[in-house]
């Protein structure tokens, strides 16, 4: 399956959004983990953000390219 990201024009109806196409099971599983990321990054009071996520990004292409 191919992810498909947000395009800003979400809907609740039905099983999927349809913006993106994706579930709203998959959306609200991948709100639970940024949401985890956020409250990791509060906690440790970064400031620089962006070197986070990028960091973020860059461990799963390296962990998910191991794997497959």
């Amino acid at each position: 399956m191919k992810f498909s990201p947000c395009t800003g024009n979400c809907t609740d109806e039905g099983t999927h959004c349809e913006g993106c196409g994706r579930s709203h099971e998959e959306i609200a599983a991948m709100n639970k983990h940024v949401a985890g990321l956020i409250a990791l990054a509060e906690t440790m009071k970064y400031e620089n953000i962006a070197e986070y996520a990028e960091s973020v990004s860059n461990s799963i292409k390296f962990k998910m390219a191991q794997e497959h």
